[in-house]
């Protein structure tokens, strides 16, 4: 095998062409074996495989600079860079990660898991080779979808106003995460097509070849009139308009084409783009096909350290996720309030919205990958009257939070509510996806209402309760089933603005519990019940803000309480509980506070770090054991 003899970048350099295509083919076949047994981004990685090892035969990014945007697409450069014997620990817990990593490797510059950055930071490592006099390359790797964002604007302008000597590759596949989408987008599309230009290309390079005694010296010409074709066509405007020099379309699966304008690239100066397009999913069927189900993939079958309750091109019962019960309650309410829109952000399968884009096309808005503009422009809907309900990941909504302040918040009362999915522990994809901050940069802006399910009954009633109560609002629910722990007769109370449910009583104590975490303390109350016959009351707090203030206060009479919750300590439900305590009531209380502590929390599967921060319910009553024995 090929891909045997390469332990380090430069083993590249010895590779005849033959052996490159080879070497490609068992890349994909390694990256296959790897996300069926781990799970991982596999369409992103199979298309980028030609194009990662042509970088790495030009360019020494041990000296010169690479940055991945976004980094769920550098597979192929860590089997390049060292990582190939670890590569089957890919998202494991003590693995490498998903995403490039400083603390793994010199080639990794950044960690990136949000999109949109590269070109920023690649232009910040330009410019500061400029000062210190440093002539080493600067490469940033950017995906069309992440091109949309307005982050991507705002590093080009500064880029091509400053002459920073960057290069960016645009890996065009016509995917984000959904389809790309947009008035960008459509213009690439204007000449994306591969089997034109190269035809144009080959046909003029035929032309000019064939001219008596100067054909052969006629390369200069060829860049002229194909660049004259290209502007014609309006293909470079954008770019260069910006202060970009435009190369491309090129087709990033053809090795020996890439390295070759990879080379030219590398010894010209000044802000560059090279446009190359790739096929997501290439070398893999099921991916071809469906690039946005493979965009990210759970493993096939279970390993000792990587789990998950789907498979790769398995066949399975769909499970109810709290994304798909979103979904169908929001397709409910849109048949019967013609005035409820729904918004996302290049997630539209990812947030289980297929189905409300399909029935309500009129009212369903993908806005790319732009988070930051999705918040002002639901304001625009809701002032006009419609009540717009965003529907974005927790940790990408982190990307949107001054539009949160300002064009929500501050405005008062506008109908804007927040679908945070994702929200909580992610499991394998790692500190840059957990969605565990959310609570605590919402909870401070005034009109903001905060809220999440204990189960699937409960995501119910509380989403449609947002949608008609007129203000600002946000309700956060976990990645995966929807839980249902609750005995068959139960029935919930309805809800009502800062009113939690209880749920278990006794005496001895108060468990508030929020959000996914309500099902785990269920469980940790009741074995405390039976194996230590201590008897809590449990309370399904519902709202993190408003608070139900009245419950804390009938709770400090019955001595320890105990917060509950999956997000960070720092400033999540249970400070809010605290500080109203410490505001509102004399008596000394024991108060509990359990949940993530102040660090990113690493990869590994949810089972285990529910388990290793004591978020499972042997951990939950473990904890609450202890406080009884001091």
């Amino acid at each position: 095998m090929i891909l045997e003899k390469i332990v380090t970048p430069e083993d590249l350099q010895k590779l005849e062409l033959a052996e490159q295509k080879t070497l490609a083919e068992e890349i994909r076949k390694l990256l296959i074996e790897v996300v069926r047994n781990n799970g991982g981004h596999l369409a992103s990685n199979l298309g980028i495989v030609e194009l990662t090892i042509a970088l790495h035969r030009v360019f020494d990014f041990s000296v010169d600079s690479l940055v991945f945007d976004v980094g769920h697409q550098s597979y192929t450069h860590k089997i390049l860079t060292g990582r190939k014997e670890r590569f089957d620990s890919l998202r494991c817990k003590g693995g490498i990660t998903g995403f490039p990593n400083p603390r793994e490797s010199e080639y990794d510059l950044f960690l990136t898991g949000h999109s949109s950055t590269s070109i920023s930071s690649a232009t910040g490592l330009a410019l500061g080779k400029k000062i210190a006099g440093d002539n080493s390359s600067t490469v940033a790797i950017v995906g069309d979808g992440a091109l949309g964002g307005g982050m991507c604007f705002e590093a080009m302008n500064h880029a091509g106003g400053a002459g920073a000597d960057v290069l960016v590759i645009l890996n065009d596949n016509d995917m984000a995460i959904s389809r790309t989408v947009g008035a960008f987008a459509k213009h690439l599309e204007e000449f994306r097509s591969l089997e034109n230009t190269t035809r144009m290309r080959n046909e003029l390079k035929e032309v000019l070849s064939k001219l008596p005694l100067i054909g052969d010296s006629m390369d200069w010409l060829y860049e002229k009139l194909l660049g004259a074709l290209k502007n014609h066509t309006g293909a470079a405007a954008v770019f260069e308009a910006m202060g970009f020099r435009y190369f491309g379309p090129f087709d990033g699966h053809n090795i020996e084409e890439i390295e070759n304008e990879l080379y030219k690239l590398s010894r010209l100066k000044g802000p560059r783009i090279l446009h190359v397009i790739t096929e997501k999913g290439k070398g893999y069927t099921p991916a071809q096909e469906d690039p946005e189900t493979y965009h990210s993939s759970a493993p096939i079958r279970k390993s000792m350290n990587c789990s998950s309750d789907q498979a790769i091109g398995m066949p399975l019962t769909p499970v109810k996720t709290y994304s798909r019960i979103f979904a169908e309650v929001m397709c409910d309410i849109a048949a019967r309030n013609n005035k409820l829109v729904a918004i996302t952000a290049a997630m539209t399968g990812g947030v289980g919205m297929r189905c409300f884009a399909e029935s309500f096309a009129e009212r369903f808005f993908d806005v790319g990958m732009a988070e930051s503009h999705a918040i002002p422009f639901a304001a625009g809907l809701a002032r006009i009257g419609y009540t717009p309900v965003v529907a974005i990941y927790s940790t990408f909504l982190q990307r949107g939070y001054d539009q949160i302040f300002h064009d929500i918040a501050l405005q008062g009362n506008i109908p804007v509510v927040f679908a945070l999915d994702r929200a909580g522990l992610v499991g394998e994809d790692g500190p840059t996806h957990h969605g565990v901050f959310d609570i605590a940069f919402m909870r401070h802006l005034p009109n903001m209402v905060l809220m999440a399910p204990a189960d699937s009954e409960d995501m119910r009633r509380l989403l449609e309760f947002a949608v008609e109560l007129g203000t600002p609002a946000a309700i956060r629910y976990p990645k995966g089933e929807a839980v249902n722990f609750l005995p068959a007769d139960f029935v919930h109370e309805d809800v009502a603005l800062g009113k939690g449910e209880v749920l278990l009583s006794g005496e001895e104590g108060t468990v508030f519990a929020y959000g996914r975490m309500v099902a785990p303390a269920y469980a940790a109350v009741k074995m405390l019940e039976e194996r230590a016959n201590i008897q809590l009351t449990l309370v399904n707090s519902r709202f993190a803000k408003p608070l139900d203030c009245e419950l804390i206060s009938e709770a400090v009479a019955r001595g320890k309480i105990f917060t509950v919750e999956d997000h960070v300590l720092a400033g999540g439900f249970g400070s809010a509980v605290s500080e109203f305590i410490l505001d509102n009531i004399s008596s000394a209380v024991r108060l509990i506070r359990i949940g993530i502590p102040d660090k990113f929390i690493p990869a590994a599967n949810l089972n285990q770090q529910n388990e290793e921060y004591g978020l499972d319910e042997l951990g939950l009553y473990r904890r609450f054991l202890d406080e009884f024995k001091k």
